[in-house]
């Protein structure tokens, strides 16, 4: 089985962020096992030079521990160091905005909270100050940066080094959030944007008070969504550019839905289609679910390998399946592509 380094450390995220009871030996056992998950999901890819998950996944872990008030190897940061330094952190010719940030967000919470030495504190600044920088350089025209998603993980970088009011691609992204903040639909999604909304980033549960805290966790009873009327057609397009697959392109076909169905839906749709030669398959994530097979493919993350899913002809999503909603008469592509 694969460390469950990410979800772990989000647990644990949340748990702080929530003011656990008093007694600390259940909240002290997951930070054991989170420490146990670290090393195994290094030491068990030590020949590939990276975490056995992600260096998305292997930052969440530090971060968590640190939010903790829990000290880490130095050994683990240096890893992590040099994953940075030497840009280990992007595909090639890609973007891996969501990665760098929570590595930055990590770094600031250990040099905060004086949990390295002067030396090692030193580094962990200047590692950070590259990620803002690129950040800047590299934000796009609708203010994002990488996309709609790892914007928010982002932004909480320059909110936690004291940076937001004067940096101008701050304010770019902001205006970019709150005119796409129908894309956040998902639990894990709404917990990256919301802290940012209100000019907090997660370094600040570290510091919470819990004492003084008020108890506003009460349910809420959302209305169900209006079922939108009438009916739309989407062509879907199944692509595979690689080598190991048979031919380009593997399925091309309309597909009716209703008008307010989303992307998730209509693949659902496409299965139940004669001649019945359209499969997927998704897994559960934090995130939302995330399209893992389709035809019989599997994206692998050994392999580098995920589905990309596009507007024809060439726009990526900002959204995951079941959070897209296709418009009539839209061409949408899965193509099988290497990071």
């Amino acid at each position: 089985e694969w460390p469950e380094t990410g979800r772990l450390a989000l647990y644990l995220l949340g748990l702080r962020a929530t003011c656990p009871p008093p007694d600390p030996g259940p909240q002290r056992s997951l930070v054991t096992w989170l420490k146990y998950y670290l090393e195994e999901d290094w030491a068990g890819s030590r020949r590939h030079g990276r975490p056995l998950t992600s260096y998305y996944q292997y930052s969440l872990g530090i971060l968590a521990l640190c939010v903790h008030h829990k000290r880490v190897r130095e050994e683990v940061i240096h890893r992590l160091l040099a994953a940075e330094h030497h840009g280990r952190f992007r595909p090639a010719g890609g973007s891996a905005v969501d990665t760098e940030a929570v590595a930055a967000l990590a770094f600031t919470c250990l040099e905060r909270k004086r949990l390295v030495g002067s030396r090692l504190a030193v580094e962990l600044r200047a590692a950070t100050r590259r990620v803002r920088s690129r950040m800047v350089e590299e934000q796009g025209l609708d203010g994002f940066f990488g996309n709609v998603y790892s914007t928010p993980w982002a932004m909480q970088v320059f909110i936690s080094t004291n940076t937001c009011r004067t940096e101008a691609a701050y304010g770019l992204a902001m205006a970019g959030l709150l005119e796409n903040l129908n894309a956040f639909t998902t639990a894990a999604t709404m917990a990256q944007v919301l802290p940012v909304l209100h000019g907090h980033s997660y370094l600040d549960i570290a510091s919470m008070r819990c004492q003084e805290e008020l108890d506003t966790l009460t349910p809420v009873s959302p209305e169900p969504l209006s079922e939108m009327p009438g009916n739309k057609t989407v062509r879907l397009v199944v692509e595979c550019p690689l080598l190991q697959c048979p031919q380009h392109q593997l399925y091309d076909r309309l597909v009716p839905a209703p008008a307010g169905a989303s992307l998730l839906d209509v693949l659902r749709v496409a299965t139940a289609q004669e001649p019945h030669d359209f499969t997927f398959d998704t897994q559960d994530t934090p995130q939302g679910p995330f399209l893992s097979t389709v035809m019989g493919l599997e994206a692998r993350q050994q392999k580098k390998s995920y589905w990309q899913l596009l507007s024809a002809p060439s726009t990526k999503l900002q959204m995951g399946v079941a959070e897209y909603r296709p418009h009539d008469s839209e061409t949408l592509i899965l193509r099988l592509s290497e990071w």
